[in-house]
């Protein structure tokens, strides 16, 4: 499943996110609320693991946040407080499940599988932009109404893209999207998968989509940035 984690502490975040990585998750591990926030926006999880002391604001005003936004995404709080009250603010934020620090690694495992069993995702419908189609659920894409073929990077860097479709997305924004913050990827690898994308996407006679902001990053819309 993909699962967005955030987590302030490090050492944890990189412990936890190689685990979940061993077990065949796809992690975007982020330490602040506003990265999280970021990220649910321009990609889609099955879960949220989210910790309550973050540096900037709290989980809970993250959770709150994210059901204010329309997410629907099941959200896994992460705290050291575990008096009533505190289990009480998580869960009326919005929080679907409550984990108390230190927790064990295969718990952990065990409510992310129950958390994502208990409903399909509300946040999959269609992305549109023109001719171009794109559906999370199914992990389809469609142009002048063609079927696709997408590599799980690809599909997801034109997610992320579609997401913000008409605004510029930022390279570094693109990479820690796709590979996370604790991961060094070389300049030239998100550049790559642009171009793989492109050939896919922006077809000879079909109108390109996939507009580069030389200096800033890229931009998906009808036509080119000024």
């Amino acid at each position: 499943m993909r699962i967005l984690y955030v987590e302030d502490d490090a050492r944890m975040r990189a412990l936890v996110r190689r685990g979940l990585t061993e077990e065949g998750h796809s992690v975007m591990a982020v330490g602040d609320a506003e990265a999280a926030l970021d990220q649910a926006k321009i990609s889609s999880f099955d879960v949220i693991v989210l910790d309550v002391m973050l540096p900037d604001r709290s989980g809970v005003e993250v959770a709150r946040d994210l059901r204010a936004r329309g997410h629907a995404t099941p959200v896994l709080m992460l705290t050291a407080r575990d008096t009533q009250a505190d289990v009480v603010a998580g869960l009326d934020a919005g929080a679907d499940d409550y984990l108390t620090k230190p927790f064990a690694f295969d718990v952990l495992l065990a409510r992310l599988r129950a958390l994502a069993r208990r409903a399909p995702l509300q946040h999959t419908g269609t992305l549109t932009l023109g001719d171009l189609a794109l559906d999370p659920a199914a992990h389809l894409v469609r142009r002048a109404g063609a079927a696709v073929a997408l590599t799980p990077t690809e599909f997801r860097l034109l997610e992320c893209l579609l997401r913000r479709a008409g605004r510029v997305v930022t390279r570094r924004a693109l990479v820690e999207s796709l590979w996370g913050f604790d991961r060094d990827v070389e300049a030239n690898t998100l550049d790559a998968f642009i171009r793989l994308l492109r050939q896919k996407i922006d077809r000879p006679g079909q109108p390109p989509l996939i507009h580069t902001v030389r200096g800033v990053g890229y931009r998906l819309g009808d036509e080119a940035s000024a």
